[in-house]
């Protein structure tokens, strides 16, 4: 499969940028409405992706009719040519020209057709989902929430056909990031939380609303009750303190809508996870 290369004006650009890579043309995004969505699943039968992502597009994929499918090489080869396909693909992805060398995971949706090469194929919405090689349940209760974010992004760009860049449709998160967090009750699990903070008595003094110390398990069940009181953070760092990015985004567990995102370099001042900086600008937040 191929590798998706990003631009450090990407890096720049921060979280949202990440998500919004892939901008379909009108054309694209009509013929993706007409396809099935073949859901790609890993060779290891014994991943509990596979397991996980059938569950979940059960649940949280309506914007197209869907196939689970395992494919070979030459089997997606020709799978790929045919334009009444679709395709929700894990790919590897990392930063050009990125010192650190770092390799993320992405949740791509890709619109079949008589592409040449598979880095012709569209790319209509993609989201980062971790780094490689980290264990699968840092990301696998929270599939639900990036299914639903990407189509919730397909069904922007269809709806705004004037966003036809990725600088345009940053644009448009940034200025239309949903606010009033403050009514929310703002879900964190263990991975999130900084080293540096010892108790949620620090936190609360650096954000004074609504905050609750759950279980994954615990997010995964606002997720597929589609829980409007309930926001979330989305991290995706290396999970094992290397120098690297570390991305922290707060999630609407109903609909996935963004609510805060920010990325910084991972240092002994700054440890993985929601900074005190974070804290800080969260709890400064006014409401819209």
């Amino acid at each position: 499969m191929k590798k998706i290369v990003l631009s450090l004006m990407v890096i720049a650009l921060g979280f949202s940028s990440i998500a919004q890579e892939a901008v379909g043309t009108p054309e694209q995004l009509a013929q993706f409405g007409k396809t099935t969505t073949y859901v790609v699943l890993e060779k290891n039968p014994l991943l509990m992706y596979n397991q996980i992502i059938k569950e979940t597009v059960k649940k949280h994929w309506t914007i197209t009719p869907v196939e689970f499918v395992t494919f070979s090489t030459n089997e997606f080869e020709e799978a790929r040519m045919d334009e009444n396909k679709s395709f929700l693909i894990m790919h590897q992805g990392f930063y050009e020209k990125d010192k650190t060398k770092a390799k993320y995971q992405f949740l791509d949706v890709i619109l079949g057709g008589k592409y040449e090469y598979e880095r012709d194929m569209p790319v209509l919405a993609t989201v980062p989902v971790s780094y490689v090689d980290v264990e699968e349940e840092s990301y696998a209760y929270k599939l639900g929430a990036l299914c639903h974010f990407l189509q919730n992004h397909i069904e922007l760009t269809k709806a705004h056909p004037e966003l036809t860049s990725k600088k345009k449709v940053v644009k448009h998160y940034y200025k239309n990031i949903t606010g009033n967090i403050q009514d929310k009750t703002l879900y964190i699990t263990k991975d999130v939380l900084a080293k540096n903070f010892k108790s949620m008595n620090e936190i609360k003094a650096l954000y004074p609303y609504k905050v609750e110390l759950v279980e994954q398990d615990t997010v995964l069940k606002a997720i597929d009750a589609k829980n409007t009181d309930i926001v979330f953070v989305h991290k995706v760092g290396p999970e094992g303190g290397r120098k690297a990015r570390c991305f922290n985004t707060i999630v609407g567990a109903a609909d996935a809508q963004l609510y805060y995102f920010n990325h910084h370099m991972i240092s002994d001042k700054m440890p993985e996870g929601l900074s005190k900086k974070d804290w800080k600008k969260l709890g400064k937040a006014k409401k819209k």
